[in-house]
């Protein structure tokens, strides 16, 4: 076995509570027995912590998250940046991208490079950035300015919001990417020639912290109103999880079916789907709960009758790839209605292990809706099967092999 390299991790916030799956790589990758060091570009905005985050030993270091809050941080990434190898080729690069995507957000990559650059923290030997967009730009012009090998996770905004030249330009130069879902893989190859650099890889759960859940799933058929089922579903409040399609489907459901939903996130459009519950008259049996540790989060897997996410594609491309949290409730035996957007149908297939509808389409999610909350016999099959799938395809120890093969691969060649 080759020895293994200190690898920077770039990312563009540390710790955050909705991205699970990018902390519980990183803690599969230190027992792996990787040496890590985390770049975070931004600083964290939660204030809750999973117990994932207080388990990763690696330091953080935090660039300037804006140019002009540290201008000495950065004047000094500059000129230290002069002498370096690649300084040149750097410049030259981020010109020929600045043509094509002129921007204060180019200008930020470019001096975020430079400072991690000349601090270069705990003797980095590879890099390696989580999403494929900014992340990438800044881990690519480090890469360049300094002469180390990178490689990439890309996830699904990232992919999706990110123009086609650009995403070329960083798979013609990261020594290999991998992707967590099939269509995100697919479009990732047709950019590149170097298609064997493209690689599929689930991100799976920790399954020892989603232990499998044996307690009884209740017997509700929206018929008490004294005991509504109770429909969950955990994601920020944003244009791609389809809220406002949720609302509006949940408006339909019958007058005489009795319900509840639970919303756990936050997310820029709280305010205004809170708003929009109002309107439809549905306000009084929703409460929304914010953003809350895994464990909460769990427990409320574990108490909930069925799991709702209305995914879709965003007016901006934006899209999920595979959303952790299907996954998680999955593996908790819930019944998870969702749409076939992106990754979902790799993990859910309508009527045998969950229920799927197109995106944007109120009446058929409230069919669904209405189906699954009076037949609790069905909830408790597409559950028991939703687990199944997870435990034999979704374990994230699969993904963190891969990941230490890919590595391996690269460390062996160049030795």
């Amino acid at each position: 076995m080759p020895p293994r390299r200190k690898i920077l991790v770039v990312l563009k916030g540390y710790p955050r509570l909705s991205e699970t799956f990018i902390a519980q790589e990183l803690l599969g990758l230190e027992k792996a027995g990787f040496d890590l060091t985390l770049i975070s570009m931004r600083r964290p905005t939660d204030r809750k912590r999973h117990p994932v985050h207080d388990e990763i030993r690696a330091r953080v270091v935090y660039l300037p998250e804006y140019l002009h809050e540290e201008p000495i941080r950065v004047l000094k990434g500059l000129i230290a940046g002069f002498s370096k190898p690649g300084f040149t080729a750097l410049i030259k690069r981020f010109l020929a991208d600045l043509k094509r995507d002129i921007s204060r957000n180019r200008f930020r990559r470019l001096g975020q490079a430079l400072v991690l650059g000349r601090e270069w923290p705990d003797g980095g030997e590879w890099l390696h950035a989580h999403f494929i967009h900014t992340p990438a730009s800044v881990t690519e012009y480090a890469s360049i300015l300094t002469g180390t090998p990178w490689t990439c996770s890309a996830h699904a905004k990232d992919i999706w919001t990110s123009p086609d030249w650009e995403l070329h330009e960083k798979l013609g130069s990261a020594r290999w990417a991998v992707t967590c879902t099939r269509t995100g893989y697919e479009h990732m190859r047709e950019l590149t020639d170097r298609k064997d650099a493209v690689h599929l890889s689930y991100h799976g759960l920790d399954l020892a912290r989603f232990g499998h859940f044996a307690g009884e799933r209740s017997d509700r058929t929206g018929s008490d109103p004294d005991d509504p089922a109770f429909i969950l579903s955990v994601g920020r409040a944003v244009e791609k999880k389809g809220y406002d399609v949720l609302l509006q489907a949940l408006a339909l459901l019958p007058a005489d079916l009795h319900w509840r939903m639970d919303h756990i996130g936050g997310g820029e459009e709280l305010a205004k789907l809170k708003v929009l519950a109002t309107e439809l008259g549905i306000s009084g049996r929703i409460v929304w709960k914010g953003a809350l540790a895994q464990e909460e989060v769990l427990d409320h897997y574990r108490r909930a009758d069925l799991f709702a996410l209305a995914c879709r594609i965003a007016a901006n491309g934006d899209r999920d790839g595979l959303p952790n949290v299907l996954v998680e409730a999955s593996s908790q035996r819930l019944v998870c209605l969702s749409t076939d957007v992106s990754g979902v149908p790799e993990l859910l297939k309508d009527g045998e292990n969950g229920l799927v509808v197109p995106p944007e389409d109120p009446a058929k999610l409230a069919g669904a809706l209405e189906a699954a909350i009076r037949d609790p016999a069905l909830r408790k099959r597409l559950g028991d099967a939703a687990e199944r799938q997870v435990r034999q395809h979704f374990d994230y120890h699969s993904s963190i092999r891969q990941l230490t093969g890919l590595f391996e691969a690269e460390w062996q060649k160049a030795s």
